[in-house]
């Protein structure tokens, strides 16, 4: 089911698998909620879940205001996050988020512990897009190359959009088919035919326009709830060492490397995913 949620005074796309009586996995887009697969959400509802995907700002159905300039900060996200979790639950949420989504999630972790019982975070890195710390290796600059080198889809044409996630995905080593079809849906669910919109929910260019300080990577070591971090040994744009050092910081925290994924979570990984997404709950 999927529709609306007015939190932190603002609309937030959501959409609901298995039971609302049940435990709420929360889980943050990158920056739209289908970045998170449907298998995986499938397959924790059926561990006996409520599990709850959402489009951050600027994406989706969630509230659009400017993607070329968001009013708002990284701390916004993440106190979104916090007050989708309380209107959704009075009980702490496990908190999952994938790639930028990720980001999210751990300064909700770290700035409303209150609100979280568990942490999962998905092809993602501890530092803000931008300069990359000296110890975290950064994007495959021969993979970049190939993928922001190609000119830009006419974002009105929902087939060209396509065919260019689908190149954008054999470039990153993920399954261009899958790419294709999900890129079809973000499409569909895009509000607006305005260009930048559809480049935010295609890409996730607003983040790059965010404000992410202050740095929240030396803060790691203050999460206290039970944590996975869950990496693709292949991905190019947040390289497995980044997922290493976030396993590393974050006390306790398991680490799941996926030997054949790149950059997103194939449906082959779907059910190890949420096992070990249940199985850290009862840690």
């Amino acid at each position: 089911m999927t529709t609306t949620v007015e939190a932190n005074g603002i609309r937030l796309g959501v959409e609901h698998f298995g039971d609302a009586a049940a435990p709420l996995v929360l889980c943050a887009g990158g920056t739209t909620m289908l970045s998170w697969p449907d298998a995986v959400c499938e397959a924790l509802a059926r561990g006996g879940r409520h599990v709850v995907r959402y489009d951050l700002r600027d994406a989706g159905t969630s509230t659009t205001a400017d993607p070329d300039a968001p009013g708002y900060t990284l701390r916004d996200l993440a106190a979104d996050a916090a007050a989708l979790a309380r209107q959704l639950d009075d009980r702490p949420a496990h908190l999952a988020g994938i790639g930028v989504g990720g980001m999210v999630a751990q300064v909700a972790a770290l700035d409303h512990p209150e609100a979280f019982a568990a942490l999962t975070l998905v092809g993602t890195r501890a530092v803000a897009p931008g300069p990359v710390d000296d110890d975290l290796p950064d994007h495959d600059a021969a993979t970049m190359g190939r993928l922001f080198s190609r000119p830009m889809p006419d974002w009105s044409d929902r087939a060209a959009v396509a065919e260019h996630a689908a190149a954008s995905a054999d470039i990153l080593g993920d399954d261009p088919a899958a790419a294709r079809a999900l890129a079809g849906r973000v499409w569909d669910r895009t509000p607006s035919a305005s260009p930048s919109v559809h480049l935010a929910n295609q890409l996730g260019t607003v983040f790059a326009a965010l404000d992410c300080a202050p740095r929240w990577r030396e803060r790691l070591p203050e999460v206290a709830v039970p944590a996975l971090v869950v990496h693709g040994r292949r991905d190019p744009f947040f390289p497995v060492g980044n997922g290493e050092a976030l396993a590393r910081e974050i006390p306790g925290a398991r680490l799941l490397v996926l030997e054949d994924a790149s950059t997103a979570v194939p449906d082959a990984d779907a059910g190890r995913v949420a096992a070990a997404m249940l199985a850290l709950e009862h840690r």
